[in-house]
């Protein structure tokens, strides 16, 4: 059934868990552009349906599904069948470690990962969206942060994992190569050739080689880094027109755009969280 209203979005930080981005928004027509972030993506939806590729596997979700996505790994989302309203936490690695160690007591060794990002567990994610709704009325310190550390500790315990890096390449350490050159060089003007060259592949080769590693063509890559750098300056007050001029964009509408189109709001909608 089509979702009534417009689309609405409601983003905070909360200070009970260092300042993690959360997100409540009901999307009908938005559609996320491929993007990674830094952090986990974590959350569930309440109504409607969406369609994602995640890790280059595309899949639709409704009510009772999870997402758990990793830092680093490639995704975009668009609504199905009139639209979607879901909940999102976006907590750093550090911080998802800190939430394992308090819970279990004990220290968590290696990398904290789940093996599958989108799935069907009910139970689980009505207990997140308890959770996550607990956080946005802003009830009591201890009631709102034991639901929310509760609920990550599950999530670990029945669906996580730790990360096994693959084997290298001589093809995989070339990807990311350029990966890393994209990274340190965002706010340049990069070209194919250039990036070629550091690869030490031929420019046909390196597309076709970075979307399969990465799930993502370089060029996306290089605008998904210059909008989580925007992230990060928009958050330590940065004006957005600052922003697009130093992370490489060419003005601010393009700027605008592309930002919208990874996080579901403006530059000047997440700089006034």
């Amino acid at each position: 059934m089509p979702l009534a209203g417009a689309e609405t979005t409601r983003f905070w930080r909360d200070p009970r868990f260092g300042g993690m981005e959360c997100l409540s928004a009901t999307f009908l027509t938005h559609e996320f552009a491929p993007h990674a972030h830094d952090t986990f993506s974590i959350g569930a939806i309440e109504s409607g349906s969406q369609i994602a590729t995640i890790c280059g596997a595309r899949e639709a979700s409704g009510p009772g599904d999870l997402y758990l996505i990793n830092p680093g790994e490639t995704h975009d989302g668009a609504p199905t069948d009139g639209g979607y309203r879901y909940r999102m936490i976006y907590p750093d690695l550090s911080l998802f470690r800190e939430i394992l160690e308090d819970v279990t007591g004990r220290t968590f060794r290696g990398t904290p990962a789940f093996g599958k990002q989108i799935l069907h567990d009910p139970k689980l994610a009505a207990a997140f969206l308890g959770a996550h709704r607990t956080l946005e009325a802003g009830v009591g310190a201890l009631e709102t942060s034991q639901s929310m550390f509760l609920v990550l500790d599950a999530m670990f315990r029945q669906h996580g994992s730790s990360i096994i890096e693959p084997t290298d390449t001589s093809e995989r350490s070339a990807v990311r190569r350029a990966r890393d050159y994209l990274t340190e060089h965002y706010a340049t003007d990069l070209g194919l050739e250039e990036l070629a060259a550091v690869a030490g592949l031929s420019r046909a080769h390196l597309i076709r080689a970075f979307r399969k590693e990465f799930h993502i063509t370089p060029h996306a890559f290089l605008t998904d880094v210059r909008v989580r750098s925007a992230r990060r300056r928009l958050r330590a007050g940065d004006l957005p027109a600052e922003v697009a001029l130093e992370c490489g964009f060419a003005d601010q509408a393009h700027f605008t755009r592309h930002f919208k189109a990874r996080t579901g709001l403006t530059p000047g909608q997440y700089r006034a969280r």
